[in-house]
């Protein structure tokens, strides 16, 4: 959404970015990391296109890493850890500094159409009319947060989801369908035992993302390195009957390059470990994110399964884990160029 709308501002069409919640630009829902393998090459490519990400993510980072560095340019995936607070604060800027670019603060329920093309959209404060819209409402449309047999109305934890246009969208027509993601626990970093864990820090020299970045400012922290163990799998496999993913509760399928740890013990059940990479959030944020254990089993479960991982014996959860299950529009939908097929001036980013 960031992104799209600062690419219409630069090509000079008066644009606003409607968004629930103004001070959540550039929230970071999930990992606060940004690029990989595979993305951060197309972090390069948004830097090259004048997009906004990669000089954030380098006004933000406190970990830079290179990875696969022994292999050829092709493969090579920069990423970085972000301070979320920093991360946030840059977007903003960025984006306050953007010619031609209004933020509005509501949320839109509905779609302005005349015919088969789009004129606008509401909000509950009024119409806002426009030649294009363009929808990039991650997990927020129709968003359902699961924790063991609890279910939460949300697009993330905290925010409330997009129902009205959800039901919009699928009055129209669209096929829509369901999918799922989920995010692991937060920890309290106080009650890590860091000096039991391996430490992995970034490259000597970090390297940016954007060719406009001539130096990383910021102080570079270390991430800790722990492995989960045969009696944290046994508790995990004991409640599984509680995981919404095996009692029905959510049916959209989630991504392959990002498997809950729930799927971890089961479809490789013959590992007796699995690697958790332990970021902390930001340089003066207690909260870590525990790389490696997304989740979606009960609070208590969470708990336990946490405190039988070597370093976090005594960790304290800060929020738990969760899935979350959200609408998405069926890409065939689309042109190339992001349009609908079905309504002329409405386009889809950000699924």
């Amino acid at each position: 959404g960031c992104e799209a709308a600062a690419a219409a501002s630069r090509l000079g069409a008066r644009t606003a970015l409607v968004t629930q919640n103004r001070a959540k630009i550039g929230e970071m829902s999930c990992n606060p990391a940004i690029g990989g393998l595979g993305k951060g090459q197309l972090v390069r490519e948004i830097d090259a296109l004048d997009g906004l990400m990669g000089r954030v993510a380098d006004a933000a980072g406190i970990q830079f890493r290179v990875l696969n560095r022994s292999k050829g340019p092709a493969v090579r995936g920069p990423r970085a850890q972000a301070d979320r607070k920093l991360y946030r604060a840059a977007m903003q800027a960025a984006l306050d500094a953007t010619a031609n670019l209004a933020i509005v603060e509501a949320s839109v329920e509905d779609l302005l159409m005349e015919g088969d093309s789009v004129r606008g959209v509401v909000t509950a404060e009024g119409e806002i009319r426009a030649a294009s819209v363009v929808v990039a409402t991650g997990t927020f449309l129709g968003g359902v947060i699961h924790i063991g047999d609890e279910r939460t109305p949300a697009g993330r934890m905290g925010d409330a989801p997009s129902n009205g246009l959800s039901r919009r969208l699928r009055a129209a027509g669209f096929a829509v369908a369901r999918l799922k993601t989920g995010t692991p626990p937060r920890l309290d970093g106080r009650t890590i035992r860091w000096e039991a864990l391996e430490v992995q820090w970034g490259d000597p020299t970090p390297e940016p993302f954007s060719y406009l970045t001539t130096a990383i400012a910021n102080r570079q922290i270390a991430c800790g390195v722990t492995r989960t163990t045969p009696a944290a799998h046994r508790i995990i496999l004991d409640d599984l009957h509680r995981s919404p993913m095996r009692t029905g509760a959510i049916s959209g399928p989630g991504p392959r390059y990002c498997p809950s740890i729930e799927d971890k013990v089961t479809r490789f059940a013959d590992r007796d470990a699995h690697q958790i990479f332990l970021e902390p959030e930001g340089l003066d944020d207690d909260t870590v994110y525990p790389n490696g254990v997304s989740t979606s089993l009960p609070l208590a479960t969470q708990q336990a399964f946490i405190n039988a991982i070597p370093g976090l014996e005594e960790t304290r959860i800060l929020r738990p884990g969760y899935a979350i299950e959200y609408d998405y529009v069926d890409p065939r939908e689309l042109s190339a160029t992001l349009e609908t097929k079905r309504f002329r001036g409405l386009f889809f980013a950000g699924q």
